[in-house]
């Protein structure tokens, strides 16, 4: 029995950099890689970061219904293939999904069962730090952002778990202890370990 895994943040919040790290560790999750009309910033790659595809192609594929979840974000169209969602976990893989908020909100309602893991800044002083000093937007940007970052923190109680980037690597840590001890609920190891219980019976 596969996880999936759904990670929110507010922008700014380092839930790329969190992901990146973990990932690095010995967590064995397969990181869902979403479809989205923005374009690539400066040290992004089609298809290891993101499926680039433009305004046109993204409606037809959500007219298709092939996408597990759909979000529109500051004008930019994000969307993760249901497909391969459903391929990937038929085939025991964990999964990852690194999503916004309402993007995890359409998750749960579909795979109740998901597990979601909200990212939360240290403090809205470092948030907007953050923010300022990626230099990628305009500070009416960054503002909004700011103001956006409190709507999604409000609904924070329909996660089931949250961790505080206070420091990169410890965050990560966190979430790889949540993944581990998510793969050893009981129900999961009755699937997993059917033939050691077996044994025994």
């Amino acid at each position: 029995m596969s996880c999936l895994f759904v990670i929110s943040a507010p922008s700014g919040a380092g839930k790329t950099s969190v992901i990146r790290t973990l990932l690095q560790s010995d967590v064995n999750v397969t990181l869902s890689i979403s479809h989205t009309t923005r374009p690539p910033r400066r040290d992004e790659q089609n298809s290891r970061d993101y499926f680039f595809v433009d305004h046109a192609a993204f409606k037809e594929m959500q007219a298709h219904g092939e996408f597990l979840e759909s979000a529109e974000v500051y004008g930019n169209l994000y969307g993760t293939s249901r497909k391969w969602i459903e391929e990937t976990m038929a085939a025991e893989q964990d999964v990852l999904l690194e999503i916004d908020c309402q993007g995890a909100q359409q998750v749960r309602t579909l795979y109740p069962q998901a597990i979601s893991i909200f990212i939360l800044p240290p403090s809205m002083e470092a948030l907007k730090q953050r923010l300022e000093q990626r230099g990628q937007d305009e500070s009416k940007v960054v503002e909004r952002r700011l103001s956006a970052a409190r709507d999604e923190i409000s609904h924070l109680n329909r996660f089931d778990y949250v961790v505080v980037n206070h420091e990169l690597a410890m965050a990560a840590q966190e979430i790889a202890c949540i993944i581990r001890a998510e793969r050893l609920r009981t129900m999961r190891q009755l699937v997993r370990q059917r033939l050691l219980i077996a044994e025994f019976s």
